[in-house]
């Protein structure tokens, strides 16, 4: 699809796109109804009973594994045992995280055309995950409404030169990086993605982590604070209802079958649950090669191109139901059915051109060169890219 440098009420006199220009990035003119048209009209289609069917299918696999897992602690081997828990723990996650994801479609209403039927059973699934669905829906739908936005997106802000303590620019000696005092050990890398993964989403929901910088104690658990409007007060508490409901019965199983038991068949499935949502979210929306706009550059459709598709091989890609090898997709069309989209992708591939980003990189290759090249951006520019 054609693009040019700007567009007819934009004059690159009146915009700071240097770096833009130095980068060859051109930003692009399509409009969402341009890329919509390019898209069968069937892939925007809603089916209840599809959909409810990926629930089955998720649940089924969950019951089977926790039953296969009850037979472990029977092996008499201590070696073996010490590897099939493992095993387990891992195939819980994945396919756990298929389930939050079929929570989160149902957050934009993808899962059916019934919004009493998508919030209901998106409350139920997610609640599940100790997630507040509609407090997570809410601020959700906001980062949805402003992707790649410096300061209106909701989540992996990049942080600034000044707040990873670096000079001004222009008293700054090697300006682009790479800047040794940015530069970790290994050891250390390793550890700060462990804690990333591991405490990162709760985080996010208790404090804001990587979210923008709002007064107060902005919470998802925090009805009063300025992620929500005054009209979603009683959602959130109602979200926070949940999560303690299921935290409640989670003590009431400790008490049942043992307190072990529950850490090993819910607890630590449930903590690889949370590293893969930070995993893929952390690199859907962060690479070296994409930009992040501010207010003077930015719409909608800019920023949903800002989104990268990754696929994380075959069988992962089946659990986790798409999510990371069809997200540019989903963030120009949320409500379009998991489904679709890997069709709906070849599309908009060809509708975006150059403008549609993907990267087939091995996983833990790609985490590690984003790790360490996308460090910070200016604290001026309409179009800035990370750097380190």
């Amino acid at each position: 699809m054609a693009t040019k440098r700007n567009t007819s009420n934009e004059s690159t006199d009146k915009l700071n796109i240097d770096e833009a220009i130095a980068r060859n990035w051109e930003l692009p003119e399509f409009t969402i109804k341009e890329i919509r048209d390019a898209i069968p009209a069937h892939c925007f289609r809603r089916d209840t009973f599809r959909s409810f069917t990926y629930v089955i299918h998720d649940f089924a696999f969950i019951a089977a594994l926790a039953y296969a897992a009850s037979y472990i602690d029977q092996v008499q081997s201590t070696a073996l045992r010490m590897i099939l828990w493992p095993l387990y723990w891992i195939a819980q996650g994945i396919v756990g995280t298929g389930v939050w994801v079929l929570g989160h479609e149902c957050g934009h209403q993808a899962f059916s055309p019934s919004k009493t039927i998508n919030n209901s059973v998106g409350y139920v699934l997610h609640t599940l995950l100790l997630v507040p669905y509609h407090s997570w829906r809410f601020s959700h739908s906001r980062h949805h409404k402003a992707t790649g936005h410096m300061t209106k997106d909701q989540v992996f802000l990049p942080k600034t030169r000044t707040k990873v303590g670096l000079p001004p620019r222009d008293k700054d000696p090697h300006p682009d990086g790479p800047h040794d005092a940015l530069d970790e050990a290994p050891l250390v890398v390793l550890y700060r993605m462990f804690i990333m993964f591991v405490f990162g989403w709760p985080a996010y929901l208790f404090v804001n982590a990587t979210g923008q910088n709002y007064p107060g104690w902005a919470s998802h658990f925090n009805p009063s604070c300025a992620i929500f409007d005054e009209t979603q007060y009683w959602d959130v508490i109602s979200s926070n209802v949940g999560v303690l409901s299921m935290v409640a019965f989670l003590g009431y199983c400790g008490q049942i079958f043992g307190s072990l038991n529950v850490i090993k068949y819910y607890v630590i499935p449930y903590l690889f649950v949370n590293f893969w949502l930070v995993l893929i979210t952390y690199l859907q929306h962060t690479d070296p090669k994409l930009p992040h706009y501010r207010e003077n550059v930015w719409n909608f459709q800019r920023g949903a191109a800002l989104t990268v598709d990754r696929s994380f091989g075959t069988i992962i890609d089946y659990f986790h139901h798409h999510i990371a090898d069809t997200h540019v997709a989903h963030h120009f069309f949320s409500t379009m059915p998991h489904y679709h989209a890997e069709e709906a992708t070849v599309h908009i591939k060809k509708a975006l051109g150059k403008h549609y980003q993907c990267d087939y990189t091995p996983i833990p290759i790609a985490l590690w060169k984003v790790w360490k090249s996308c460090r910070f951006v200016e604290e001026e520019g309409d179009v800035v890219f990370y750097k380190n």
